[in-house]
């Protein structure tokens, strides 16, 4: 691998939310090796100049399941898993695109399209897999419909969960998860708009099914995330270790208290709400989950705003399907509406990094961290619609650069 140098830069240091010009940013070996003024340099290296454009880290999105190709979820799940395969890398290839140099797949990924991309087989972020996502019989990621008995539990299944019921069956799926690699392990512990038979308000998993779950994954020094929405599915959750909430459109005061306690992690995702209300039957949301999107969407911004003023550690995600997918980006612009844009974009770097535990590695440009770089023409900070992709020019990940402009 070339080693690149990006010649008159401005790197935006996120931490501080300072902005530094000239700037000279040296990778070497997809690490980056040095970040300084005119005393960086490097024979023999690909000298890119950036003419003052701005260098910020590669952009993580906490909240997706590239394998969710179509908004009609238990359709795919009777699918071919190597059509489905092939539909994820041309979904990976893009989330690269838009900037996106590392995900969090919260359900239906797994440790082959992780290591396809890690190997260059197919271009894409890397992606941080927490395998399929557990539910109860009836929850969230029970996708039959009333009169269907069957369930097909297969790992080749393109499903994003299984089904498991009582300490034994939580303990033993947690385990095959963790088996195959899994960074994470996800749980319903609420309804959700998906999913054909529960409600939103629901909860879901008992008590000692949750402390069972969140056991295994300690266990194995792995953390667990929760779906959830009410006050009562997060609180049970985060009371009972589990460390990250998905979603939280309908928290309350006391679940804030319980996020400072526990230094717990939020992850709205509201720009998937949007496109489910505006887009979702078109691209194949069934009728009877439609009719759910009202019950958390009004709700998410005020939700987020309360968490943000409450000092609730907040990392961005999009939970989008199908053919929604092309807005990622479009949650910059709404966390906008009620926060700084610094934050939303920290939200998006150093905070995801810390609830990948992987502080140091990506999220900022800094010595030693992997060459995951998003360079762009403007300034972010002061206007967050430069991140809605129309003024990116290169993405690197890694250390390999693309150039994604017009």
């Amino acid at each position: 691998m070339e080693d690149v140098l990006l010649d008159n830069a401005t790197v935006l240091d996120v931490r501080t939310g300072e902005l530094l010009p000239d700037r000279r940013v040296l990778v070497h070996d997809g690490l980056i090796a040095e970040v300084g003024g005119t005393e960086v340099a490097a024979s023999g290296a690909r000298v890119v100049d950036l003419a003052g454009k701005t260098v910020l880290p590669g952009l993580i999105d906490a909240h997706v399941h590239v394998t969710a190709v179509t908004a009609d979820l238990a359709a795919q799940a009777e699918w071919s898993p190597n059509y489905v395969a092939a539909r994820s890398g041309r979904i990976l290839r893009d989330m690269l695109l838009r900037g996106f140099t590392t995900v969090r797949d919260v359900g239906g990924a797994d440790y082959g399209l992780a290591e396809a991309v890690a190997e260059g087989l197919l271009p894409g972020p890397r992606i941080v897999f927490g395998g399929k996502a557990l539910s109860q019989t009836g929850g969230h990621a029970d996708l039959r419909h009333r009169g269907r008995l069957a369930f097909d539990q297969h790992r080749c299944c393109p499903s994003m969960g299984v089904v498991c019921d009582g300490v034994p069956e939580v303990r033993r799926a947690t385990r095959e998860q963790l088996r195959t690699g899994a960074d994470h392990i996800k749980i319903m512990l609420s309804g959700g708009v998906a999913s054909p038979t529960d409600r939103v308000d629901s909860t879901q998993f008992a008590i000692e099914e949750i402390r069972a779950i969140v056991e295994e994954a300690e266990a194995a020094n792995r953390y667990v995330t929760g779906h959830a929405y009410t006050a009562a599915a997060i609180n049970r959750g985060l009371a009972n270790g589990v460390r990250c909430i998905e979603h939280g459109n309908l928290l309350d005061d006391t679940s804030l208290a319980l996020f400072r306690e526990h230094d717990a992690f939020l992850v709205p995702t509201l720009v998937t709400y949007h496109q489910l209300a505006a887009a979702g039957l078109d691209y194949g949301l069934p009728p009877e989950s439609h009719r759910k999107v009202d019950d958390v969407l009004g709700r998410g911004l005020d939700a987020l705003r309360r968490a943000y003023e409450a000092g609730v550690n907040l990392v961005y995600g999009t939970d989008l399907l199908g053919g929604m997918h092309p807005h990622q980006l479009g949650e910059f612009a709404i966390r906008a509406q009620v926060q700084p844009p610094i934050e939303v974009i920290r939200a998006a770097t150093v905070n995801a990094a810390r609830l990948l535990r992987m502080t140091g590695e990506v999220g900022e440009v800094i010595p030693g961290a992997t060459a995951d770089l998003l360079i762009v023409d403007g300034d972010p900070t002061t206007d967050i619609g430069i991140l809605d992709g129309s003024r990116h020019e290169f993405v690197m990940r890694a250390g390999q650069l693309h150039e994604v402009r017009g």
